[in-house]
């Protein structure tokens, strides 16, 4: 006789927070379900972030389902062991009924409308798989990598931990997103010559007219609107994430005052060449951009207390403390004292393991708030999923709540959480 196959109503694929919130939610509507994490419960911020990586948004805005944040900063943020002991305390609120160290390696819908799961612990079924594992899986590494001397240490942002497992010598860092920027930072703290090349990621005040820009924009309602509201609507997804740091209590990140202390900045790094690096002439316009940002923000923020009668202390506009002199686009890597890379331009996703109709031609889900066109498939953990905080502490459990709605709908009042596959 053939041993029955696992059955499970809703199979969760992926134990991070995202996972962990919709296992809270589940449970609270009594639905059966398992989580499959091919590591440990929320390993990631353990395991994937560096030395003194720290939360960007205040303590405040760390709202699990029945784990808000209660301890003796909440306007502070976070540093690495404190988010870590945080998520551990969730899981042990949550107790999930989790598989770890079982990897989910096939999804795909049987004759019979059920799922078939394969994992590295054998065969299940389900009739809800929520994909739990974000979107940040294969980090990107430009081909030009290969051409570069086996003696220049490479490495992405989600191997970096500190300067010290860095070969002496200066440091390029490519990429000026949150990683690259906090990375650089990071480094030029620790005294090492770093080399940034500066791609047009956006950037933000930490603090403007006495309070936490994202304290403002949380009482304007930004992180509230959704996707269909916001004026790029789906676009919104692809935006790149403001630099700022709460690093020793939090401040500015200014590419220009980096400079001014000794940083070297170029412009996006397009190639490696007849022993050169090649950037593009972009410099200015990254930097100018970025400022432009930045003041557009907090000039929302004056329009906000203008209109609110609040009172609150007057601040001037950003003003550059540095402006490039003509471009440098070639950077010959004798003579530079280039000896490593740190590459920070992000990751694909890689969602190859879930035979499914569901994604755009660049490999990301189409969803609407999570919820596919194909009954049974959900996504959570996801950029702007639905608001600005889907992919934060923040509104991840607001999304996890929406998705249990739904599956609870689905499965119904009849026999689907029985059900046991043979």
């Amino acid at each position: 006789m053939t041993a029955p196959i696992p059955h499970s109503p809703v199979a969760i694929v992926g134990g991070g927070q995202a996972g962990l919130s919709v296992s809270h939610h589940l449970a609270q509507r009594g639905i059966d379900h398992l989580v499959f994490e091919k590591h440990t419960a929320a390993h990631t911020w353990a395991t994937q972030r560096w030395d003194t990586f720290c939360l960007v948004t205040p303590n405040w805005q760390c709202d699990l389902p029945g784990h808000r944040y209660d301890g003796p900063d909440p306007d502070g943020f976070m540093k690495k062991d404190e988010i870590v002991a945080y998520l551990q305390a969730f899981v042990a609120k949550v107790k999930p009924p989790i598989r770890e160290g079982v990897a989910v390696t096939r999804v795909v819908r049987r004759d019979d409308g059920l799922f078939a799961v394969q994992t590295s612990d054998g065969d299940y079924t389900a009739d809800e798989i929520v994909v739990a594992s974000g979107g940040y899986h294969t980090p990107i590494i430009p081909r030009m990598a290969e051409k570069l001397p086996g003696a220049i240490a490479q490495i992405h942002s989600n191997q970096y931990r500190n300067p010290a497992q860095l070969p002496d010598g200066a440091v390029l860092v490519v990429g000026s997103g949150q990683s690259g920027a906090q990375i650089a930072e990071d480094l030029h703290l620790a005294g090492r010559r770093v080399h940034l090349a500066v791609g047009d990621a956006p950037r933000c005040a930490r603090f403007y007219r006495g309070r936490d820009v994202v304290t403002w924009l949380a009482d304007m309602g930004y992180y509230d609107m959704t996707v269909e509201n916001h004026p790029l609507r789906d676009g919104v997804r692809d935006n790149t994430n403001h630099y700022v740091t709460g690093r020793d209590g939090g401040r500015d990140i200014d590419l220009r005052r980096f400079a001014t202390e000794g940083m070297q900045l170029y412009g996006v790094l397009e190639d490696y060449a007849d022993g050169a690096f090649r950037f593009r002439d972009n410099l200015k316009r990254a930097l100018d951009q970025a400022d432009r940002t930045y003041n557009s923000i907090n000039a929302a923020i004056d329009t906000h207390i203008a209109k609110a009668g609040i009172a609150a202390p007057a601040q001037a506009p950003y003003t550059p403390v540095w402006e490039p002199d003509a471009p440098v686009t070639a950077l010959p890597l004798e003579g530079s004292g280039i000896t490593s890379i740190l590459w920070c331009i992000g990751f694909t996703p890689d969602f190859r393991w879930l035979d499914a109709s569901v994604f755009n031609g660049a490999g990301h889900p189409k969803h609407r708030r999570g919820v596919t066109a194909e009954a049974g498939i959900s996504f959570i953990g996801l950029p702007w999923l639905n608001t600005w905080g889907s992919g934060r502490f923040g509104a991840v459990g607001r999304d996890a709540e929406h998705l249990a709605q739904v599956i609870e709908a689905r499965l119904g009042t009849g026999d689907a959480a029985m059900r046991v596959a043979v």
